[in-house]
């Protein structure tokens, strides 16, 4: 009898195992899986901020992690292409392969922007279904938003109701959070700045940003000496209020431009994590936009 006490207070007393075990590619990904789904999810994040997305080595501990998942949340549109298929195949978890319930692209719900009129590989690193950074609109967060608790739903039809209702719950924060940031960010309208990658094309479509030129000289290649020398020629002629970059960029080039054009260098965190502020979606893009305004003023 004491046996069995024991045995039902030690039950009691441990955690429910999480129904749904999420594979996130990218940290936007990984705290929208969390904020979906509570406690009722294991959500298991493969990069940090300070990771370039494209460039990610397909490492076995990864491969472990995909090998247990239920559900793989990734950007799609080829941002992780160069990795996430081989953790894909090697995984041997065949619920997570592309084009299974359990692989989910948040591009597939969202319309991308930049799509390549040609495909040519003189051109840098092109994306041929279009611009794969769409987190960073946070119109496109709500769609992925809906999508995501649509399919963990369907994985897990015991614990449908409760995504659905944290999906409905997250909606109407994320909905008031959307307008406060429209709001405080008016003063950013029409603001040039020079960027390091197109990372940051969705942020610059939604508050109306201006790219007043690209620290790289084409798509994935580094700034070059030359390069540089023609950005800065370009600013003495037109200048550009600062020049950003996301936190996993390397800061060389664009702190010698600011320096010689006389701009300040603006780290953004481009993802959750990429700042103290960033600790999840919502102070994503806080602190994103409070660190532009500091520029503004």
């Amino acid at each position: 009898m004491r046996s069995f006490i024991a045995l039902a207070f030690a039950s009691a007393s441990c955690p429910a195992l999480a129904a749904l075990n999420i594979f996130a590619c990218t940290p936007e990904w990984g705290s929208l899986a969390q904020e979906l789904g509570g406690d009722k999810a294991s959500v298991y994040t493969a990069t940090t901020a300070l990771q370039d997305p494209h460039r990610i080595e397909a490492r076995p501990s990864l491969i472990a992690r995909a090998r247990g998942a239920d559900l793989v949340v990734c950007t799609g549109a080829e941002l992780e292409v160069g990795w996430l298929p081989q953790v894909l195949a090697q995984s041997g978890n065949e619920k997570i392969q592309a084009g299974r319930p359990g692989y989910f692209e948040a591009a597939g719900a969202v319309e991308l922007i930049e799509r390549p009129s040609r495909l040519d590989r003189s051109l840098g690193d092109v994306h041929a279904a279009g611009n794969p950074h769409l987190h960073l609109d946070p119109r496109n967060v709500s769609r992925v938003a809906k999508a995501l608790a649509a399919r963990m739903s369907a994985l897990d039809a015991q614990d449908a109701q409760y995504f659905i209702g944290r999906e409905q719950t997250f909606q109407g924060r994320w909905r008031e959070a959307t307008a406060r940031w429209e709001h405080e960010a008016g003063p950013l309208k029409d603001m040039p700045l020079v960027t390091y990658h197109k990372d940051l094309s969705y942020l610059f479509a939604w508050l109306g940003l201006r790219n007043a030129g690209t620290l790289e000289p084409k798509p994935g290649l580094p700034p070059s000496t030359a390069h540089l020398a023609e950005l800065l020629a370009a600013l003495r002629r037109a200048p550009a209020r600062a020049v950003v970059r996301s936190a996993y960029q390397d800061p060389r080039g664009a702190d010698w431009l600011a320096k010689q054009a006389g701009l300040p260098s603006v780290m953004l965190p481009y993802t959750v994590g990429g700042s103290e502020g960033a600790t999840d979606l919502f102070g994503l893009y806080d602190d994103t936009i409070a660190r532009l305004l500091a520029v503004a003023r």
